[in-house]
């Protein structure tokens, strides 16, 4: 499991029995969790330990909802390097969820998605001004089309496209949407 903290960042630990029907619903994509690591040397992955303080479970009946939620923690986890902190990437990233948990469609979230992925590439040195908040409904599916774009090129150029094809789901979808 990889958790995104305020203070350390980017955080990699192994749960026992992560895959248990009692854990299952706890490790779920966008769920707050308090977690404890332990290692006995600087290079062992580290047990983690993990208890839910915030269940986003219930937007996993959507699939937009969930479509966002995976993007977003898909796209940190695959970017971010490990142990590096970005406070401003954690607050963006919680924002996000909350109004994706908030928002009755994806118009009242889409641009908290541009805007965190705005804030993503800016954070890794790749990044330029961030989408305004009112943006109408398509400007934000602009603004997504533009970060996907630099995403890509800055991100994403030579690897694995398995992250990438989540957001092309999350598009497609929010495209649905649009007509």
């Amino acid at each position: 499991m990889r958790a995104l903290t305020p203070d350390d960042g980017l955080l990699a630990g192994y749960v026992r029995g992560g895959r248990s029907r009692a854990n299952r619903p706890v490790l779920m994509p966008g769920n707050i969790v308090k977690g404890a690591w332990r290692a006995r040397t600087a290079e062992q992955l580290p047990s983690l330990t993990v208890e839910l303080e915030q269940s986003r479970a219930p937007l996993f009946g959507e699939p937009l909802a969930a479509s966002g939620i995976e993007w977003a923690t898909a796209l940190t986890a695959a970017a971010l390097p490990e142990h590096h902190p970005y406070p401003a990437l954690h607050a963006g990233l919680s924002a996000l969820l909350d109004a994706i948990e908030a928002a009755p469609s994806a118009r009242g979230w889409a641009v908290a998605l541009a805007r965190y992925e705005a804030l993503l590439l800016s954070a890794l040195g790749f990044g330029g001004a961030l989408p305004g908040t009112g943006l109408a409904w398509e400007d934000s599916l602009a603004a997504l089309r533009a970060s996907g774009v630099a995403l890509d090129r800055h991100i994403f150029e030579g690897r694995t496209r398995l992250v990438l094809d989540t957001r092309d789901r999350l598009m497609q979808r929010l495209m649905r949407a649009a007509s």
